[in-house]
């Protein structure tokens, strides 16, 4: 599992955001300090706290890791 920071501050980021997630062929999970939800869906997201960065954890290897941290280089915190 890797790791990195995001912050979505609005309703497009978050519909964007998942729209990325769910082409991958891997999981994306996306914490705040007490939850842990599916980042390929969009109602479980508003599950988060928005106001502090974002937590998105996916099970992947280095190169897509890398890949998408490149298509999600808006939200990166």
């Amino acid at each position: 599992m890797k790791e990195f920071a995001i912050r979505l501050v609005c309703v497009q980021d978050v519909q964007e955001f998942v729209s990325l997630a769910t082409a991958k062929p891997f999981l994306v999970h996306v914490r705040d300090r007490y939850n842990e939800v599916n980042g390929k869906s969009f109602l479980e997201m508003f599950c988060l706290n928005f106001t502090h960065p974002l937590t998105a954890v996916v099970a992947c290897g280095e190169e897509e890791l890398g890949q998408i941290k490149s298509e999600m280089h808006k939200f990166l915190a």
